[in-house]
């Protein structure tokens, strides 16, 4: 099933944030039916650094072949402020989408962008950001790789202001709208009604950030199509990574924290190694 086909059921669609194969590859195996490619856990996890605007295209591009080669899943990938001007974007969507992507997230701040629940945010003006969005659009090669259009007007400019970009974003033809940031579900509930039946609506969660967190259920009943958690799982797995090397250090070995690990077999069990070596063995018997 199409991801377009998808956001048209009834019930929202949930896509956890990823950052390489290997946690891809982990959303896959849990069930879930797409995957985020958040550029947050991209800077946090390759670069070490908060989401300001640091991560490259070529390494966006990357990421997304590495894990689009690993799993089957529709791939959603963040694509920040589409890394320029419309002919920037043109780029971004033709190369995106080549490597795997189903869906391109493109968002009206000035480059070099914040991530949505950061402070001091700018924004290009509305023309402008319509005018990538059609760009995007001509320059897919399938109708069936989504566009979405994401506003950062609420922390800028304000709601109303917000709900203005939005409309228009969604007159220049955005197949799924992101209004980043509501800061209550009020504000959350009015943008559904606002674009009721206009385009798939998409709800951020996240951990920390300006908008209340409830879960995928609670969101579709107000009204959104796709949720995603884009830093959830670093925000897992930090925590887990301290306690782990507070135990080495304490204790000089791993031993004592072996309960709450998984061995090498248990590696290799989930990234395929028995399926490799089959595969390798029937070439190399001829």
């Amino acid at each position: 099933m199409s991801l377009r086909a998808r956001l048209a059921q009834d019930t929202p669609l949930l896509a956890p944030g990823a950052y390489d194969a290997l946690s891809a590859l982990l959303v896959e195996q849990a069930g879930f039916e797409a995957i985020y490619l958040s550029g947050a856990s991209i800077a946090y996890t390759q670069l070490g650094r908060p989401d300001i605007g640091l991560v490259s295209f070529d390494q966006v591009a990357d990421v997304v072949g590495r894990v689009s080669e690993r799993v089957r899943l529709p791939l959603i990938v963040d694509g920040d402020t589409g890394f320029g001007n419309a002919v920037n974007v043109q780029r971004t969507v033709r190369i995106f989408e080549r490597m795997g992507a189903s869906a391109i997230q493109l968002e009206d701040q000035t480059f070099p962008k914040k991530c949505g629940h950061l402070a001091d945010k700018s924004l290009v003006p509305t023309a402008e950001m319509a005018g990538k969005i059609r760009a995007a659009l001509d320059a897919r090669a399938s109708e069936e790789t989504l566009i979405i259009a994401r506003t950062d007007a609420i922390g800028v400019e304000g709601f109303e202001a917000a709900l203005d970009r939005a409309h228009a974003y969604v007159e220049a033809g955005a197949d799924v709208l992101f209004v980043e940031a509501p800061r209550s579900i009020g504000e959350m509930s009015a943008i559904a009604h606002a674009f009721a039946g206009r385009a798939p609506l998409l709800a951020n969660m996240v951990e920390g950030g300006k908008t209340p967190l409830l879960d995928v259920n609670e969101l579709g009943r107000i009204g959104f199509k796709l949720v995603i958690s884009p830093g959830a799982l670093v925000r897992a797995l930090v925590p887990a990574a301290e306690a782990f090397l507070a135990s080495l250090k304490a204790n000089g070995a791993t031993r004592p924290f072996a309960e709450r690990m998984i061995d090498m077999g248990g590696v290799n069990d989930r990234i395929g190694l028995a399926d490799m070596a089959r595969t390798g063995a029937a070439y190399a018997a001829g």
